[in-house]
């Protein structure tokens, strides 16, 4: 028996549940962890609400990240043993492969040794925001030394890595917020320039920072009106990678700005880089030499224990958190 997360209806944290469930061992390909830490995600929290990707059968298991020992493995598995210390690339279904409990099993190809650096807390909140901002900056943009990139949401896990990600490539990691209130800590996480969207000309600044060039590349979780200014400072043969959706209101097509500097509004899902072994082998070692060097670096927001998932979930949505929330087991 263990300590699993489930919920069986849609709505807030509320409906997360813990309950003591009997779990089968590893099947074939598969390896069985004892959990450490959990790393937290909006998508749970969207998945929970019935707003996700993915609808799954009720009652429902969640949770896409985790680190710990392993405690089994399946048939056919080669390279990982019982005790060993690992993390978890996010699954492609949570709903089949659950990360909220004592134990959680999973695919042996999302299993990583990870860096003997890093403790579980920081494991548990590696792979789903190094991954995002990996796939969107570097598998997809291309992103070189010269270029001006826009990050939007900032502050949030994958802003702060897609921040650290651009200063080891040698770009210029341009950080947009809200408000000034998360200018200072921003700048000390990297940011080269931040721009408050509700309280600053977000148009104006950023053709002021990129020059008659233009930016080349926007990282951008949000949409909405949002998407009107960051295209109006892109410059010719820029490239916009949109991963959410987090504003409630329309999101406008600047067609005439998009035919003008023949403009790339791309679509992204991190699924593209788990889901394609060649690309997420690549993206494993980028990062794991990043965490090695130390050029990347989690930053952890607040820690909750794992009886207090609920409450992980409230602070989860309440956009006050600056970087990962984990939850120890």
């Amino acid at each position: 028996m263990a300590r699993i997360v489930r919920f069986h209806e849609h709505g807030g944290p509320e409906v997360l549940r813990i309950e003591n469930i009997n779990l089968p061992g590893p099947a074939r390909g598969e390896v069985q962890i004892r959990v450490k830490a959990l790393g937290l995600n909006r998508a749970e929290a969207l998945m929970r609400s019935g707003m996700y990707i993915e609808t799954p059968a009720l009652p429902s298991g969640l949770g896409l990240e985790a680190a710990g020992i392993v405690a089994a493995v399946g048939a056919d598995v080669a390279g990982f043993t019982p005790g060993d210390a690992v993390s978890v690339v996010p699954p492609l279904s949570m709903a089949r492969w659950p990360a909220y409990g004592e134990v959680a099993t999973f695919p042996v190809e999302l299993v990583v040794k990870h860096p003997p650096s890093l403790d579980f807390e920081v494991a548990a909140a590696v792979w789903m925001q190094y991954l995002t901002a990996y796939g969107a900056l570097i598998d997809i943009a291309k992103l070189r030394p010269d270029d001006i990139v826009v990050i939007t949401a900032a502050s949030s896990s994958v802003g702060l890595a897609a921040i650290q990600i651009a200063n080891r490539v040698g770009a210029t990691p341009v950080a947009v917020t809200r408000t000034l209130t998360k200018k200072k800590f921003l700048l000390a996480s990297g940011a080269a320039h931040v721009i408050a969207s509700a309280q600053e000309d977000l148009e104006a600044r950023l053709k002021a920072i990129a020059g008659p060039c233009g930016v080349r590349v926007v990282l951008d979780p949000i949409g909405g009106p949002i998407v009107a200014p960051l295209t109006a400072a892109m410059g010719c043969g820029g490239i916009l990678v949109e991963f959410g959706g987090l504003s409630t209101e329309p999101t406008p097509f600047p067609l005439f700005t998009v035919l003008k500097k023949s403009l790339t509004l791309r679509g992204y899902l991190v699924h593209e880089i788990i889901g394609d072994a060649v690309r997420l082998q690549a993206a494993k070692a980028f990062i794991l030499e990043g965490l090695a060097q130390g050029s990347l670096r989690p930053v952890i927001a607040r820690t909750f224990a794992f009886d207090e998932i609920v409450e992980a979930h409230r602070f989860l949505e309440s956009n006050e958190q600056y970087g990962k929330i984990v939850v120890t087991v």
